[in-house]
Order: structure tokens, then C-alpha cells, then sequence
């Protein structure tokens, strides 16, 4: 996977939705990213720890450290906590243009 950057731990779930490798994917209250494609149903592996590039909300900045949320709606990382769920944290700060739309984070599975 192209956004892989450190190891972790893996799990082998079952998609949710269609999935890339790279992208988030929330199955109940476990988060992780897909090592490979899988299919709505489809088994996937998915790692729970280590620290990947996930794509965020475009209009917002990131600060070190920054608790990061998954947005089950839209399908990405935020920094809003209402209503999603906490993955983990920022390890580089981004800017808010609307080209920003990738953010480093390190997972964290203690779920």
C-alpha cells in the first residue's frame, strides 16, 4: 500500500462499503486501513496501528497532535468530534487549503 509507513497490528474484516487500498474503513467500533481492495462484504485486511496518510477534510488545518476523528459519512478524517469516531492523532500539522486533503495520523487501537 502506497501510504503505509510504519508496521502495525492487522485484522481481517469484512468491508463495510467498497474499500481501496489506503483507505479508512470503520466496522463497528474498529477503525482501520484497508491493506488491499475489497468489495461491499468482501473480506479485507486492515491494519489497526502504525502511522498512515488518510485523506481529510480539505478546509482543516491540522496541528500536531490534534485528536483525529473518522467521519463515517463522508468517508474521511476530521478533526470535528460530534458524531464520529476518535482513531487517533495528527503527527504533522497541515494547512486548510482546499487542496489539503491528506493528513498524517498515527492509529490508535485501543478499541
Amino acid at each position: 500500500m502506497k501510504n503505509y509507513v510504519q508496521p502495525g497490528n492487522t485484522l481481517t474484516l469484512t468491508a463495510p462499503y467498497a474499500v481501496a487500498s489506503g483507505d479508512g474503513l470503520l466496522v463497528g467500533s474498529i477503525f482501520g486501513v484497508a491493506a488491499g481492495a475489497a468489495a461491499l462484504g468482501e473480506v479485507v485486511e486492515a491494519a489497526l496501528v502504525g502511522v498512515f496518510d488518510i485523506t481529510k477534510v480539505g478546509s482543516q488545518a491540522w496541528t500536531v497532535g490534534a485528536r483525529v476523528y473518522w467521519d463515517e459519512t463522508n468517508k474521511r478524517c476530521t478533526t470535528v468530534a460530534t458524531d464520529n469516531t476518535l482513531v487517533g492523532v495528527a503527527v504533522e500539522a497541515v494547512a486548510s487549503g482546499a487542496g489539503d486533503t491528506v493528513g498524517r495520523v498515527r492509529l490508535n487501537a485501543a478499541f
